[in-house]
């Protein structure tokens, strides 16, 4: 499976900005499966959640509904999303017809930056599926949560995806924990990451990494925009498991 990784520089809580980003980012496109990009896509990590939040409507849905159907490719974005009367920080599942197949909803807000307050916490875990390829999606904070990890794995997923705004003091807990997430539930783990200084000050250089399932970085880049293409077996997975059965002996899930 060909994987494509936008990693880039938001421009801070303005989305038309952002989309000429993408845009010109676009230009060396070459056909993927699915093509992922960092949390809260057009905005940043931003808590203007009231002003910035997006029902199905919205220019972040509407604008990579529209890519998905025309570069006919699937897409996992992030978005603020307005749900009635609750905000979420998601991600969101569009197919290569544009359709929104699936959304996670953030389950573990950063309080430590004020999310919990300004963000409802999403309670279910989402597992969706590319060509019978299961994903278990998750946002930034997540990661630092292995139960989590742990009942995607019962499901039998394949693939972790973590799509983040992780800062650069503590980038190498991303790329640790990323591996062993991987290594732990033996599956390929996925991390988007965003690069360059946001509103707030804090500054990212990316480390957007993929895993294999025994742990061996397959692919990292580092204070560089781009969108990079990566491939996976997906055979590996059920080759670590058989030959490592680790999973078979766990008691507490």
């Amino acid at each position: 499976m060909k994987i494509g990784i936008c990693q880039y520089s938001p421009a801070w809580e303005n989305p038309h900005a952002s989309i000429e980003k993408i845009n010109f980012l676009m230009k060396d496109y070459e056909n993927v499966d699915l093509l992922i990009f960092p949390e809260m896509t057009l905005t940043g990590f931003t808590m203007k959640s009231k002003i910035l939040a997006e029902e199905i409507d919205g220019i972040s849905f509407q604008f990579f509904m529209n890519i998905a159907q025309k570069l006919k490719t699937n897409i996992f974005f992030g978005v603020i999303e307005k749900d009635d009367d609750k905000i979420y920080n998601s991600l969101i599942h569009v197919d290569q017809n544009g359709l929104i197949i699936a959304r996670y909803r953030k389950i573990h807000p950063f309080s430590l930056a004020d999310e919990d307050k300004n963000y409802s916490a999403g309670n279910e875990f989402i597992i969706t599926k590319i060509n019978q390829v299961k994903f278990a999606l998750s946002i930034c904070y997540d990661l630092r949560f292995p139960e989590l990890y742990r009942f995607y794995a019962k499901k039998g997923i394949d693939v972790i995806i973590n799509i983040a705004n992780w800062p650069v003091k503590r980038i190498e807990h991303y790329t640790t924990l990323l591996k062993a997430r991987a290594i732990e539930n033996q599956c390929f783990a996925i991390g988007v990451n965003r690069i360059g200084k946001d509103g707030n000050g804090f500054e990212h250089t990316g480390a957007s990494s993929v895993y294999n399932p025994l742990g061996k970085e397959i692919f990292s880049a580092e204070n560089k925009e781009g969108i990079f293409v990566t491939e996976i077996d997906i055979n590996e997975v059920d080759k670590t498991r058989k030959d490592l059965p680790f999973l078979n002996d766990m008691k507490l899930v």
